[in-house]
């Protein structure tokens, strides 16, 4: 390269540096502007370096007079030019933005957002995103929605179970005071019984407080299913002898699991006392165990009668009693419904334990439905921050 091409860069260099650096300070004056006049600016300064790099080397006689006018003018025609179109881009830009600025307020309005194909990759990506946050934020609302609704029925249904054995009991308590019960031993007993059933009301509320607030402590240790199912098909034999029910089931030889004893045997005597519950007499639960590629899977089935798909949704939220296709008929099992906590227990247990459950139907002549715990191999040490039961 010669000297005089050498000179010549230098020269157009140092020039469209200087106009390169007043072109970033007006940048940063207009900054807070439209984008329109942004991209205005980009186009003056390229085109105006090209005139300070022009003027610079016909001021070193590079270049002649008449040369140089030739260059000005032809720069000026395309610096128009390029204004032009930048200011057209930058319109055009700047309404798309406006767009989405519009889908942005309505997503806060309404909720709901519908992606549009306009505008640059950034900006329909950027529809993409409001439209993906738009169904985030539409489910937690029915979300939020459905966890109100079980918390009125939850309400609702404590108080009904709570003031029912109450006012047996100061029923039953006045006549022990007045003499007027035919046998103390009797209503003894059935005091007991109702004490003994609203302290088991009690501690499921209990339970289920510390699910919701994260604070459910568990200890994993390896433990043998067969012997968790076992003990908990011999605690609810009675009560299912007691309607009519068939209990049994099987668990494969040697599965083990690490999960918190005490946790867990609640979740297989939740189930399988549900189970039970919504089973009419001469009907069957069954539960089964068994290891499988992800963990360990246990199903408990019943005869309940099946399930709708809207009670498949809510069958794990508070407060939730199911509705008629699960209530045995007159004369069968003799139904009596809890307060709903039971499945809102299991779930809250068994997401602690990093695991799924999930129901389903089964069943063409005696259709029922199975319960499915599936849990990690091994599960996490320390506490459980469960997201809470119900959804």
């Amino acid at each position: 390269m010669s000297t005089d091409h050498v000179q010549i860069v230098l020269t157009a260099g140092v020039c469209a540096i200087a106009v390169g650096l007043v072109g970033l300070g007006l940048a940063w004056l207009i900054r807070f502007l439209s984008i329109r006049w942004q991209l205005g600016l980009v186009s003056v300064v390229a085109v105006s370096a090209v005139l300070a790099g022009v003027v610079g080397t016909a001021r070193r006689m590079f270049i002649s007079k008449h040369d140089w006018g030739v260059v000005a003018l032809v720069a000026l025609v395309a610096g128009l030019v390029a204004l032009g179109v930048a200011l057209a881009v930058g319109a055009a830009i700047a309404h798309w933005s406006q767009s989405l600025q519009e889908d942005v307020r309505r997503v806060g309005a309404r909720g709901t957002h519908v992606a549009v194909r306009r505008g640059p990759s950034e900006l329909q990506a950027l529809s993409d995103e409001l439209a993906r946050t738009s169904e985030r934020l539409e489910e937690s609302r029915r979300r939020e929605l459905r966890l109100e609704e079980s918390r009125r029925e939850l309400v609702s249904w404590v108080s009904h179970d709570l003031r029912t054995p109450l006012a047996g009991m100061r029923a039953m308590t006045e006549a022990l005071e007045d003499g007027m019960a035919p046998d103390p031993e009797r209503y003894h007993r059935q005091i007991r019984a109702e004490v003994d059933r609203m302290v088991r009301m009690v501690d499921d509320l209990f339970e289920l407080s510390r699910i919701h607030a994260g604070v459910l402590r568990l200890s994993p240790e390896p433990v043998m299913l067969g012997d968790l199912v076992s003990e908990a098909i011999a605690g609810a034999d009675p009560v299912a002898r007691a309607r009519g029910v068939r209990l049994g089931g099987s668990v494969e030889d040697g599965v083990e699991v690490s999960a918190d004893p005490a946790g867990l045997s609640r979740v297989i005597s939740n189930l399988v006392m549900n189970a039970i519950r919504h089973t009419p007499s001469d009907g069957v639960v069954e539960i089964r165990g068994r290891s499988v590629p992800e963990g360990v899977e246990l199903s408990v089935t019943d005869g309940c009668g099946g399930l709708s798909e809207q009670d498949m949704e809510r069958v794990f939220d508070l407060a939730w009693q199911g509705s008629t296709a699960r209530t045995p008929e007159p004369g069968g099992s003799g139904h009596t419904s809890g307060a709903g906590l039971g499945l809102a227990i299991v779930k809250g247990i068994v997401e602690a334990h990093q695991g799924l459950v999930r129901v389903e139907n089964v069943g063409a002549g005696l259709p029922g439905c199975r319960f499915l715990v599936q849990l990690p191999a091994r599960a996490a040490v320390g506490a459980a921050d469960t997201p809470g039961a119900p959804a």
